[in-house]
């Protein structure tokens, strides 16, 4: 199949609209993105500055994508193993040109229809912020060059929260939301329990965490946007949900 990729999200939805799409192909590419050739300086000196501001971040390894594109087929992408300083630099850019990040969401829902979201350590990139249970794809979560989102997914919700995909009832589709070359790739994942019994798994979870990142797990019950000090990619989501649970 012959794929256009495009770098300036011609012939995509609205920013902060959910889409749904057909499915994901998303490559990994030898060698180094080159943004981060590009910005290599730029990129050690606001490491200095970010670490000095906050010494708990760890230079990771990520995926950072090089061009994506919106087919029939779903989203098709090419992107590179970076380290988490660089995509720390290139979100401080107000273009943001030079990459996208792609990263999914798996949304949960709780038996009641409450949505279940974490809030984030104050040591971490994002301190204080409320969103779904989620992280960068991870070179661990690429099966030979292609990444497996859906493993990205199970692996960040166990790690966080203690809870398990495969006991959840998958929604039938992904779907999709884009803002400032940020693609959310999202998929519904409903537990037979209620939010009030999800929360204490995950705060008992927290006490026997390897990697302490949350603060909290919170219940989502409205729309409104300014119930939590959300991150942006969250405000579609919820919009969306509440709207087709209300069946707007």
């Amino acid at each position: 199949m012959n794929v256009h990729f495009s770098e300036d999200f011609a012939g995509w939805p609205p920013e902060q609209t959910v889409f749904p799409i057909a499915g994901l192909d998303l490559r990994v590419l030898s060698g180094d993105h080159p943004f981060y050739l590009e910005q290599g300086e730029a990129i050690r000196e606001n490491w200095e500055r970010e670490t000095a501001a906050n010494p708990a971040l760890f230079d990771g390894r990520m995926v950072f994508q090089r061009r994506l594109a919106l087919t029939d087929s779903g989203i098709a992408g090419e992107g590179h193993v970076i380290p988490f300083s660089t995509f720390m630099w290139w979100r401080r850019q107000a273009s943001r040109h030079g990459g996208i990040h792609l990263f999914a969401y798996p949304v949960l829902e709780a038996s009641d229809g409450a949505l279940v979201a974490i809030r984030m350590g104050s040591h971490t990139a994002n301190p204080g912020q409320v969103y779904f249970a989620a992280g960068s794809l991870e070179p661990e979560d690429v099966s030979g060059d292609r990444c497996d989102v859906e493993g990205n997914m199970r692996r960040e919700v166990m790690e966080e929260t203690g809870l398990d995909l495969n006991v959840a009832q998958a929604g039938d589709r992904y779907y999709a939301s884009h803002v400032r070359r940020t693609v959310t790739v999202l998929r519904l994942f409903r537990f037979g329990l209620t939010a009030e019994e999800m929360i204490e798994r995950i705060h008992a979870h927290m006490l026997v965490a390897d990697d302490k990142e949350i603060a909290g797990a919170i219940a989502i019950r409205s729309a409104d946007p300014k119930a939590y000090p959300y991150n942006i990619a969250m405000l579609p989501v919820i919009d969306w949900y509440f709207r087709e649970k209300q069946g707007a």
